[in-house]
């Protein structure tokens, strides 16, 4: 049984969408009626995020994280899908697509192109923000209900933090206040890098965020020279976590990257979803 809570919409290709770490599947909120038209959705949340209980693992790497995700694949009966990832949920997504199970791969923003220092300075930011969210979340409306108050908070992360309701923007920080995940997810970044590209035999898209504080844009060209047959675009105007940013922008890269390519037949009986 797979431990990942999930949500799924639309019709058509199956999408299976996957966050970053701290956060949790509401974080595609803003583009899932842009994508469901035309995309049998699959939103989860990771081990330890959202509604989805820790993994036993005290160090959960990308690679770790999309197993969990290949047995909740195997539970919905999807042999291949289209992939989406932001930051971790990129790193993941690549996983699943060198794992023979995803027919495309896109990624905004995705972590395993990082050196030593960044990797630390990525760590140091977000456990920072881990940190600061653990005291907000006391009073998490009053810490975000203005569009001050919610750039200070989340400029960082976003590049447009006032387009975020102040709802939107209290469920975020209570998330990441409340994230178990978070220590075995850091442990897993810990030398993990993005390796044997030439094991992924499928469509990418590399999108990274303009004004990314977390990831910074540079890592982009490593991105470019590991995967040159991959698609490689930038998110104008977009932080970190760029789906409140320009969720137009955003589902636009999804819908072209998730192309559709033939699915291998499989017969498997069905398992029972989570939502």
């Amino acid at each position: 049984m797979s431990l990942l809570a999930h949500v799924r919409r639309g019709s058509g290709d199956p999408l299976v969408l996957i966050h970053g770490i701290g956060s949790q599947r509401q974080v595609w909120e803003p583009v899932l009626d842009r994508l469901t038209p035309q995309r049998d959705v699959v939103a989860l949340d990771l081990p330890g995020f959202g509604e989805s209980p820790p993994a036993p693992e005290p160090e959960l790497t990308p690679t770790d994280h999309a197993r969990h995700v290949v047995a909740l694949l195997d539970e919905l009966d999807l042999e291949t899908v289209h992939v989406a990832g932001n930051s971790l949920g990129g790193g993941v997504a690549l996983e699943l697509a060198r794992a023979g199970r995803a027919r495309s791969v896109t990624c905004l923003s995705p972590v395993g192109f990082w050196n030593d220092r960044e990797q630390a300075y990525s760590e140091i930011l977000l456990r920072l923000t881990f940190a600061g969210a653990r005291v907000l979340n006391r009073r998490p409306r009053a810490a975000v209900g203005g569009p001050v108050r919610r750039a200070l908070s989340s400029a960082h992360l976003l590049s447009r933090p006032g387009r975020m309701s102040t709802d939107e923007a209290a469920a975020a920080l209570h998330n990441m206040a409340t994230s178990p995940g978070a220590d075995a997810t850091f442990a897993g970044f810990r030398g993990w890098r993005f390796r044997d590209a030439h094991e992924i035999g499928c469509p990418v898209t590399i999108a990274w965020a303009q004004h990314d504080r977390i990831l910074i844009p540079r890592q982009a060209g490593r991105a470019r020279r590991a995967l040159p047959d991959a698609r490689h675009l930038t998110l104008r105007g977009c932080g970190h976590v760029p789906t409140w940013d320009d969720p137009e922008q955003v589902a636009r890269v999804l819908l072209e990257g998730s192309r559709a390519t033939p699915a291998p037949a499989r017969s498997r009986p069905r398992g029972s979803a989570r939502a």
